[in-house]
């Protein structure tokens, strides 16, 4: 009996290469990964036009899409996590001593103000920094994947979505997320990473990114197909670990290098299910809402498929 197939996007990392290759594979359904060069326009697509039946999915872009009725659901799969302070970045000849002086200042966002990068960045302003981000105007580069999206009054979209420019000329004195290569522009931290690895040891910070989502429609009428996806995902993330654990990775790329800063910690650097993740996945919600990306909390039981809402991999 043939398998049924799925189109599905995920970009390729050590955690997902398994499944990707072949090596992992599914009882009973098929997936036809597409490559998609920029990652985001994936999710744009799921958001607006429900393209794949399975698609990798930034976290809160996927809480803001539920909390305006997209019939798609996640999966406990957490295929990306990161640090975050490096995404903080300032004009150096403004002469901010600390994230602490972006109050009452005109910050940049890279792209939309739902971006994950940017609420943790946020986050860290707020809970390290002691800035009401209430006072900071913020200014997106671009639009917003959920088109239904209204941000509240401190942000007001660049005109120009020249977020790298006005950065660059010291327009704006700071920005999350941006890509900039300007001698006048840099981190706010001295070692970011370090920062970050400080935050996970100290405070358990350990930002989650990208989650898995499945068209709702596809769940309905195929029972199984959730706790096939979550397997499979989760077996081929334990190869990536065990290859992690062993040395097995040549040549180590950022991400790894923030896996392995991660096992300091704690025995499995990418935990899947709702259990291991419920305290981060409840900051990133309460960081949500009072960034006013969603109107207010969400049960995590309502966000995940209910066939794997105990599973954990």
């Amino acid at each position: 009996m043939s398998k049924t197939r799925l189109h599905a996007v995920s970009r390729t990392q050590g955690n997902n290469r398994a499944l990707k290759e072949g090596r992992i594979d599914l009882p009973d359904f098929e997936l036809d990964f597409e490559e998609v060069p920029v990652l985001v326009h994936a999710f744009r697509r799921m958001v607006r036009e429900m393209a794949y039946d399975v698609c990798e999915m930034a976290l809160t872009t996927y809480l803001c899409a539920r909390a305006h009725g997209v019939k798609f659901t996640a999966l406990p799969v957490f295929l990306v996590r990161d640090f975050h302070h490096g995404a903080i970045l300032h004009h150096v000849p403004s002469g901010l001593k600390s994230p602490a002086d972006l109050a009452g200042r005109r910050v940049g966002v890279n792209r939309g103000y739902t971006v994950t990068t940017g609420v943790w960045a946020r986050a860290i302003i707020q809970d390290e920094h002691d800035v009401d981000l209430s006072s900071i105007d913020w200014a997106p580069s671009g639009d917003e994947h959920v088109a239904d999206y209204r941000p509240p009054p401190n942000v007001r979209p660049l005109p120009d979505g020249d977020l790298e420019g006005r950065l660059s000329s010291g327009d704006l004195v700071a920005a999350v997320g941006a890509k900039v290569d300007h001698p006048d522009v840099a981190t706010m931290y001295a070692d970011p990473f370090a920062a970050g690895v400080s935050a996970l040891k100290t405070r358990g910070l350990y930002p989650i990114n990208h989650t898995v989502v499945v068209r709702d429609e596809l769940l309905a009428g195929n029972p199984d197909v959730a706790v096939q996806l979550f397997e499979a995902f989760a077996a081929a993330k334990r190869l990536y670990v065990d290859d992690l654990k062993a040395g097995r990775i040549a040549r180590p790329e950022p991400v790894d290098r923030v896996h392995l800063a991660a096992l300091e910690v704690m025995d499995d650097p990418l935990p899947y299910g709702i259990a291991p993740n419920r305290d981060t996945l409840e900051e990133l919600m309460a960081h949500a809402v009072t960034q006013k990306i969603i109107p207010g909390p969400m049960a995590l039981e309502d966000l995940f498929a209910a066939p794997v809402l105990d599973a954990v991999g």
